[in-house]
């Protein structure tokens, strides 16, 4: 297969009114998109293990518990919807294998314009999610080492868990692969042994009501699925960096699937567990659940500190694998002119160094502006903020495999894989706006904000970038009049 096919369905042509910029990468265009693919299936899957389990893991089940065990059924059903979109992100891979996936979507389908928005809205996501997982690391590290009241020294221990991954980003991609299987094996194995080992102790009466929250049962599973969508980012990241993925028409589409669900199994079953260990009174109000569950499991207080352990581990390699992942689009987009020239600018290690020292930037202010505030109210704007910003690329790149699916000839459909990716490519954007929907009015409002930001970018470098052509026309004009008059 070539990596100018379209999935299965479909092999529509390219889109005559987006101009070049639309077409679908072709060989050299994947070889020149990234400096080297160096990641396989076993690094991609671990790269999108990573990155969805992230820190969220550890305070989740104490975060749903108020709304009873149905937020067990919102679970599943995010579940599936992350599959769908790592189903959806394989078959987009196959068109386009390049760095950037869910920027060079939009951008195929749509033009440019989409491509930024979906590129600047992502990025926003990126560098905020990882100044909120660096904060996350920070309660852990107090459980190991008391680090008392001061905000500075909190500060000092965030900043190190943000700036330690973005050092191992300098060194390069083979690096961060590495990292990345090293940490996921750490976080991965605990958490399947609390997983499977403490369903054997649940006590069924400290499940709790079913609906706990007062609400109707869909409105419940709403609201518990707002709280869990956060956990879910992360199952783009093979697709994300398709352009470092040995083979990625059939590797990033695997990496995803198999990363995504290997994932949702460890949530299913560890939230499933800790709420048949802990009392659903205890639960509410725990800040380390699954200590808690440990805890409840062997006795004694030990568990906290493995579980601390894990927790740091998890969070770092999390970053590791984010970091990574805020660079790439930026590069993708700056390489079509549609970022800032240093974004596009790769290293020796074959990574985007102004990407990973922007980002890292970005992050060091926040976390900043958090410790000097209250860390409970402006952060917490900006961690809901990252579920709008978030969801936009998913829906932009589930519109654009519709597109792709509505252009294709008679001639070229394959009924049976037809209808396949129309179920795929339609659950997923319904899932995209419907996560959206979930987020809330006030985290809506200030991500259509943060995302309009973006705009005068956008208008400052395609006039940059258009220019030199408007200009080159009006130049042969001028010189015909001057001949004229000379005549």
């Amino acid at each position: 297969m070539t990596t100018t096919s379209t999935p299965e369905a479909t092999e529509p042509e390219p889109n005559p009114a987006s101009g070049p910029e639309a077409t679908p990468a072709s060989d050299a265009d994947a070889k020149a998109a990234s400096p080297g693919r160096r990641f396989g299936l076993t690094a991609a899957t671990a790269l999108v293990m990573g990155n969805i389990i992230g820190g969220g893991i550890f305070t989740l089940p104490a975060a749903v518990a108020p709304y009873g065990t149905v937020s067990l059924l919102a679970f599943v059903v995010l579940s599936v919807a992350a599959v769908l979109l790592a189903l959806l992100f394989g078959r987009l891979a196959k068109r386009s294998p390049v760095t950037g996936g869910l920027y060079v979507y939009p951008r195929d389908a749509f033009g440019p314009f989409a491509g930024f928005l979906s590129a600047w809205s992502y990025w926003t996501m990126c560098w905020v999610s990882i100044a909120a997982l660096a904060v996350g690391v920070v309660g852990y590290v107090d459980v190991l080492i008391p680090l008392g009241d001061s905000k500075a020294v909190l500060a000092l221990v965030a900043l190190a868990a943000l700036w330690l991954p973005a050092a191992a980003n300098f060194a390069g991609t083979r690096y961060v692969g590495a990292v990345q299987i090293v940490s996921t094996v750490l976080k991965f194995v605990p958490l399947l042994l609390v997983a499977t080992i403490g369903l054997f102790f649940i006590d069924t009466d400290n499940y709790g009501p079913f609906n706990a929250s007062g609400e109707s049962v869909p409105g419940a599973v709403a609201a518990a699925a707002a709280l869990l969508l956060y956990t879910f980012l992360g199952v783009e990241s093979a697709a994300v960096s398709a352009g470092e993925v040995r083979d990625p028409e059939r590797n990033v589409g695997r990496a995803s699937v198999f990363g995504t669900v290997a994932s949702a199994i460890v949530y299913l079953l560890g939230t499933v567990a800790v709420f048949g260990l802990v009392p659903h009174e205890e639960l509410v109000e725990s800040g380390a659940p699954f200590a808690d569950a440990v805890n409840s499991m062997a006795g004694g207080s030990w568990g906290g500190t493995v579980i601390a352990l894990v927790a740091v581990a998890s969070i770092v390699g999390c970053l590791n694998g984010w970091v990574l992942l805020s660079a790439q689009m930026p590069y993708a987009a700056a390489r079509d002119g549609l970022f800032p020239k240093p974004f596009g600018r790769v290293g020796k290690g074959g990574v985007p160094a102004f990407g990973v020292l922007a980002t890292a930037v970005l992050g060091t202010l926040l976390i900043v502006v958090n410790y000097a505030d209250d860390p409970d109210t402006a952060f917490r704007v900006l961690v809901l903020i990252t579920t709008f910003t978030g969801c936009v690329p998913y829906l932009l790149s589930a519109a654009a495999q519709l597109y792709w699916l509505a252009r294709g000839t008679r001639e070229r459909v394959r009924p049976a894989g037809l209808v396949r990716d129309l179920i795929v490519a339609a659950l997923s954007f319904a899932f995209s706006f419907w996560l959206i929907a979930g987020a809330g009015y006030a985290a809506v409002y200030q991500g259509v904000l943060f995302l309009f930001a973006g705009i005068p970018v956008y208008v400052w470098l395609r006039g940059r970038q258009e220019a030199p052509e408007a200009e080159a026309p009006e130049a042969e004009t001028e010189a015909g009049a001057d001949a004229g008059a000379a005549v």
